[in-house]
Order: structure tokens, then sequence, then C-alpha cells
């Protein structure tokens, strides 16, 4: 979650409906509605929010349904490109078919900003020279911006780790969004979506898919806002498309997922992905709306049934990094009496419990499964804080600590240890009834 709502910036937005322009000049829109408008809105059930003689506006996407969202696929590219995030069996699948998915493990989570930790932490994994080339990356929110650059490591050396350094030490919020102009949120992010088209080349997408063609996996999750549903998408398939066949829509839907996983709900606006389903002989296109793959999870490891103990997953790999790019303990700061300023806070307090529980379903899935879990995360070492969103000088510091952590062996603390040979012959567990039974 990036950081909107700092006192700067609500001092700012204080004196009533403005039109701000991040880049300095204005576009349509305002702040005349108030946030805690908006989260009430969106909790309110469609048929109260629609009116018994609601009218579609001119730009309302066409209708379609449950039935034909759970066979559609992204228009022009195979189905195969994208699972459902909560699906068990179609993730077992999707790694099963990784050559490389034995090897180690990257999970980046959300953050906003504070994606200069993991940033930093690559980079300076890089200089110490023990990186791993990982079998599976997997990105949500900010760590969907990280991914595609940390995957290609190994194609592109030194220029993805300039990437993120450039993307995440030398950006203010001018370039990521501006208040008002959408009427599905509070912000527009056209500055992010440019800079996103710039950086996610033709070139970087070639690079991708030779990663990809070695057995290794990127994935990226977004939640479909329609279905309420995670969705996992391989990124190297897509980028192996465009590389194999040149079509323009595999590079634009690269684009946009990585855009959508960003898309905080209500705050920056979704994005709608082209999409087609049978009806009958033909096919029936429409709009999918995806935004912050956050708004399911901090991060994606697995499938949550299987991380719960519902459902039965292995896991090829013996090892996870797992980034979290936030601070998981409270942070002492006066609210004023406002509604952008309560619901700030409050969100970041949720978003804290959130990351704090999935943390501990991880940790209780590794000691389960045997599997050694090392994370890192922005702790007490790094006593730093932002005054406004995207503070430049802030991001530069914290890309700094994540920088000389992993240069000098401290950024990972071992959740669980390495599973022994007995240990992985117990890893083959039944846990469909929430139990773990070993297997000899």
């Amino acid at each position: 979650m990036p950081k909107l709502f700092n006192e700067p910036t609500l001092r700012d937005l204080s004196t009533g409906p403005r039109r701000v322009g991040a880049l300095g000049r204005s576009r349509a829109g305002s702040l005349g509605r108030p946030l805690a408008v908006a989260l009430l809105a969106l909790s309110l059930p469609q048929a109260v929010l629609a009116g018994p003689a609601a009218k579609k506006p001119a730009d309302a996407r066409p209708d379609y349904t449950a039935a034909q969202a759970a066979t559609a696929r992204p228009e022009g590219l195979p189905a195969s490109v994208r699972i459902a995030g909560d699906d068990t069996s179609a993730f077992q699948a999707l790694i099963d078919g990784a050559p490389r998915a034995s090897d180690p493990w990257l999970v980046l989570s959300g953050g906003g900003e504070n994606g200069a930790f993991a940033a930093g932490l690559l980079a300076g994994w890089s200089e110490r020279g023990d990186r791993p080339e990982f079998g599976v990356i997997t990105g949500v929110s900010t760590g969907a911006l990280i991914a595609p650059f940390a995957f290609v490591a190994p194609t592109l050396g030194a220029k993805a780790d300039a990437a993120l350094r450039e993307n995440y030490t030398e950006i203010s919020a001018a370039d990521v969004f501006e208040f008002g102009g959408t009427p599905d949120s509070l912000t527009d992010t056209w500055p992010l979506k440019e800079r996103i088209g710039r950086a996610v080349t033709p070139a970087l997408l070639k690079a991708v898919a030779a990663e990809h063609a070695k057995g290794r996996r990127l994935l990226i999750a977004t939640t479909q806002v329609d279905s309420e549903r995670p969705v996992l998408w391989d990124m190297g398939a897509i980028a192996q498309r465009s590389a194999e066949t040149g079509d323009p829509r595999a590079l634009s839907l690269f684009r946009s997922i990585v855009l959508a996983s960003t898309a905080v709900p209500g705050v920056f606006p979704p994005v709608a992905i082209p999409a087609e389903a049978r009806d009958g002989n033909k096919a029936k296109p429409f709009a999918e709306l995806h935004d912050d793959g956050g708004a399911m999870a901090p991060f994606y490891l697995a499938p949550a049934a299987a991380l719960e103990g519902e459902a039965r997953l292995h896991l090829p790999t013996n090892r996870v990094y797992l980034v979290i790019n936030n601070r998981l303990e409270p942070e002492f700061q006066m609210a004023s009496r406002t509604t952008l300023s309560v619901l700030g806070r409050t969100m970041s307090a949720a978003i804290k419990a959130q990351t704090r529980a999935a943390l501990a379903l991880t940790k209780a899935y590794a000691g389960r499964t045997g599997l050694d879990l090392r994370i890192a995360l922005i702790d007490g070492r790094f006593a730093k804080t932002s005054e406004k969103p995207f503070d430049q000088p802030y991001m530069k510091a914290l890309f700094a600590h994540g920088e000389a952590l992993a240069r000098d062996g401290s950024a990972f603390t071992q959740a669980h240890p390495p599973a022994t040979a007995l240990d992985l012959d117990r890893r083959e567990v039944t846990e469909s009834t929430g139990s773990v039974t070993a297997s000899r």
C-alpha cells in the first residue's frame, strides 16, 4: 500500500475539492469524494448501489456470466497463461511442469515505495556473488514491478539490477499517480502506466522468454474483481508467446498485469483486461477488471488451502526466500480528526495485521513440510520514516539498507531449519483434514 494518506498530503487536500496534478498540470477530476464514501460504496450490495431503475453508463462493460468467466481466456492468448490462484490442483500442475521448480524460490510481497527494500536487497545479493538463479519467482503489488527484473538477471546481468535501482531511487509520486481523473478511484495512475510501458519492452519479454525456456517460472498475482478470486499469471508463457509470434497483445497483456497487480482498490484504478469466452459457436468478448494482488494476500507462495492444510500440495523446492516489503511492528503517528487520516492509519494497521497472519500461516506450513523458509523484512535496523508518498530520500536510504544487509549476508533469518533426509520423506503428507500424517 503506497503512503497516500500522510499528513503533508492530507493538509494539501483538506481545503476542499481541488484539481491536483501529480506532474504539476491538471487532468479531469478532483478529490470531492472522500475515501470513506468510496469504501462504504464498495461494501454495499450491487442492488443497493444500482437501484431498481439504474441504467448503465455509456462506457459500461458488456455483461458476462460466472460460467463464462470460468472458461474465459485473455483475448488472443491461450487459457494456459493463467490459473485461478486458489486452485491447488492447477497450481500443482503448473509447478510440476517447470523443470527448475526444485531450485530455490523467491517470493516478493507488496508494499508500495517500500519495494526499495527488495530492490536494494537483490542488488546487494548480486554484489555478494551468491544470489541463486531462482526456479520460481512470485510477485504481488510492488513485488510485481520487481519480479520481472529479478527473473531476467541471469540474462541481463547488471542491467536488471540497474533498472531496479532507477525504478526505486529516482522516482517520486509524480511518476506514479495524480489525484482525480477516474470514476472508480481516487487517483489516476497514468504516469505509472507510461513508466511501465517504457520499462516493459519487447527486449525485456525476450529475456523473460529465454529464462522461461530454461524451466524457470515468473508468476504474478492479481485479483479478479468480478469473481472475487486471485489469478496467477504465467508471465514467462506470455513472454514466450510474444517472442514466438510477435503478437502485440502479449506485450500489452504483460504490461496490464504488472499495472493491475499494483492497483490498490479504490485508490488506484482497476485495469480492464480484454477476454473472451465461448458462447455457443461464437467467441464472446468482454473486459475483466483486475486490481491489486495484495487484496487477497500480501504475498503469494501457494494457494491458501494448501498453506492452511486443507488441500494437499507438494512443493518441489526445499528452500524459499520471502522478502516482505513492510514493517510488521506498530508505528506511532498521531492521526488528525479527518476521514482520510483515520482511514489511512487504520488501513496501515490492517495491512500489517494481514501480513503477520499470512506470515504465521506460511511459517506453519514450512514447519509441517520441512521447508527451509528464509525471511527478510524491514525491521528495527532501519529507523528512517517518510514524510510523503514515494519520498525519494527515504527510498534511497531503504534501497541502501537492503543492499547493505544482503552484501554482508544478514538480510534473511531462518524461520525453519532445513529438512533432513527423514524430514524429506515425511513431506509426503496428507493434509486434507487439516492434520498431518507422516508417510512412514
